[in-house]
């Protein structure tokens, strides 16, 4: 009876860390600081993979992304070259609505991405409408974005249906050194 006691007690324990998510203010003291306006100011290249539940790589791109603000919006002007040759373009607009959130909108996301900064770090959550074999599945995204230093940045999103999590994706962000 003490060994099930146990099983349930640890069973309990594994299945509430699992579903406590992290807070992008876990982050707050880790440096450096992330701001919005100035890392997304300029061009940026990145490169990425989208890897399946099982951890196949079914997708590889590259991405470069021209970036302005005016005040407290930002346009993300996104160009995606795929390992296959086909292109995409994704326009986001963000608007930094408080100290550490902002709202984004592009026109293949559903609804709004809401985010939140916390030290060095960038979390979004939205609903993208993913075009699939000639029809469109809305799938939610759960994406991470960590400043490393003042050029380079690490993204990691969890795409998923209904919470059950489709595969990852994965980019490195570089940052274009700007003429002064």
């Amino acid at each position: 009876m003490q060994y099930l006691k146990s099983t349930l007690l640890a069973l309990t324990m594994l299945l509430t860390a699992c579903s406590t998510p992290v807070e992008p203010a876990y982050y707050a003291d880790q440096k450096p600081l992330l701001s919005m306006q100035d890392y997304f100011n300029g061009t940026l290249d990145a490169w990425g993979m989208f890897q399946d539940r099982s951890g196949k790589v079914v997708k590889r791109f590259t991405v470069v992304i021209d970036c302005k603000w005016q005040g407290d919006t930002g346009t993300l002007d996104e160009h995606f070259t795929y390992a296959d040759g086909s292109t995409q373009q994704r326009i986001w607009t963000i608007r930094k609505t408080g100290d550490n959130t902002y709202i984004g909108s592009a026109a293949d996301i559903v609804g709004e991405a809401i985010g939140h900064t916390g030290g060095n770090t960038l979390h979004w959550a939205y609903v993208l409408a993913l075009p699939v074999d000639g029809r469109v599945i809305n799938v939610t995204l759960d994406d991470w974005m960590i400043l490393m230093n003042d050029k380079i940045m690490l993204n990691h999103a969890v795409m998923s249906k209904y919470g059950i999590k489709l595969g990852d994706i994965t980019l490195s962000f570089s940052k274009r050194r700007q003429d002064k």
